[in-house]
């Protein structure tokens, strides 16, 4: 039977022939993140039952179980809501996945370049290596993100990018002919080359732009939350659990709503949603008017326990200058411009930056874990 290989290796050359190699001799690969300590990779390796591991300098044989054939990939996901879980993705989904991302960006192997800069561990880099083996196109992929040596490669003929918000920040996409930006928090005013993406380790990448689905995707909201149909979805977890529902529909735990124009609107987990007071409030919708003043480089929004309110809207709010951050009355009043009064932070915490999990997303349950924080300023 099909084995399941985990390449515990950097990103590079090496990787991308590595996971040709797994998939000529019919196994699944599983990425290891190369950040995580030495003990946290072997237990991931454990927890993902991998027959094999192949490092830099050696292969080894384990004891694991089994994938199924056609399965392609596991992928560990994000862990932002717990534990990392293996998405199985078979050839068929990664291939469906291909396919959608080239025909909506009509991507020409002949003349088009993909740079994967952001890590092969999560599904926004290594959907961009998949894609790239899939339809013979070009790709350069480095070992770490670098705003300079990204740059560098638009410069010598890189054409496609895809970047979380933050790395998004840190370079001249006008050197792209088109950028892929996920994660969460997409600011509303990208640049005309930019496209935000909605996707997920599940769904094998993005499958929604720039608020409307790819072809062959289909979308729609249940009590508020998001439902997805694709051709590219995972078959299973890694330990077995079928997450649709009868009726083949993916829950994807996000709430959103379609705007009267049919756009998706996206207000992120909803298991991160607020209630103060008895309304509730998504996080997103905060964080992105902080974002929109001025003197904020950065912010994420959580909902502190209060025995008054329920919860409290609690920011945390990185400065463009540490010199220029405002004081929490005057955040509110120019909040109040475009939130309503019961959505406006009650807390405001100052940091120097926002922690993060390996795969760039902010790690919103160490905010909540009550780490600590410089200059925390609190109001009514």
């Amino acid at each position: 039977m099909p084995k399941l290989v985990a390449l515990d290796i950097p990103s590079g050359e090496l990787f991308v022939s590595s996971l040709q190699k797994i998939w000529d001799e019919g196994d699944a690969a599983f990425p290891v993140d190369q950040r995580l300590p030495l003990e946290e990779r072997r237990k991931l390796i454990d927890r993902m039952g991998a027959s094999k591991v192949i490092s830099p300098d050696s292969e080894q044989e384990r004891k694991g179980y089994p994938v199924e054939d056609g399965d392609a990939l596991v992928v560990a996901t994000s862990g932002t809501g717990g534990s990392p879980k293996g998405v199985v993705l078979t050839h068929e989904a990664v291939a469906a996945s291909a396919k959608m991302t080239t025909d909506s960006l009509l991507v020409d192997p002949s003349s088009d370049r993909w740079l994967c800069c952001i890590p092969v561990s999560h599904i926004g880099g290594l959907s961009v290596v998949t894609r790239a083996l899939l339809t013979g196109t070009e790709v350069e992929v480095h070992s770490e993100f670098s705003a300079s040596a990204c740059e560098k490669s638009g410069r010598s003929g890189a054409t496609l990018v895809s970047l979380v918000v933050t790395a998004m920040r840190r370079i001249d996409v006008s050197l792209f002919r088109k950028v892929l930006v996920g994660g969460s928090s997409i600011p509303v005013d990208l640049p005309p080359n930019a496209i935000a993406t909605y996707g997920m380790t599940e769904t094998a990448s993005g499958v929604v732009y720039d608020g409307f689905p790819l072809d062959g995707v289909e979308i729609k909201i249940s009590d508020g939350q998001i439902l997805i149909k694709s051709p590219s979805l995972l078959r299973c977890y890694r330990n077995g659990v079928s997450p649709f529902t009868d009726e083949g529909w993916f829950p994807t735990g996000d709430g959103g709503e379609f705007e009267k124009d049919g756009k998706l609107k996206v207000f992120g987990r909803l298991e991160h949603v607020i209630v103060s007071g008895g309304e509730m409030i998504w996080p997103v919708t905060v964080e992105r008017a902080l974002t929109g003043l001025s003197w904020v480089s950065e912010a994420a929004v959580v909902g502190n326990p209060d025995k008054e309110w329920g919860e409290v809207v609690t920011a945390y709010v990185v400065p463009t200058d540490t010199q220029s951050s405002m004081s929490l009355a005057q955040t509110r009043e120019e909040l109040s411009e475009v939130l309503p009064r019961f959505a406006l932070p009650r807390i405001l915490n100052i940091v120097n930056a926002l922690p993060r999990t390996t795969s760039g997303k902010v790690a919103k349950k160490n905010l909540l874990s009550g780490a600590e924080f410089d200059n925390p300023i609190s109001g009514d």
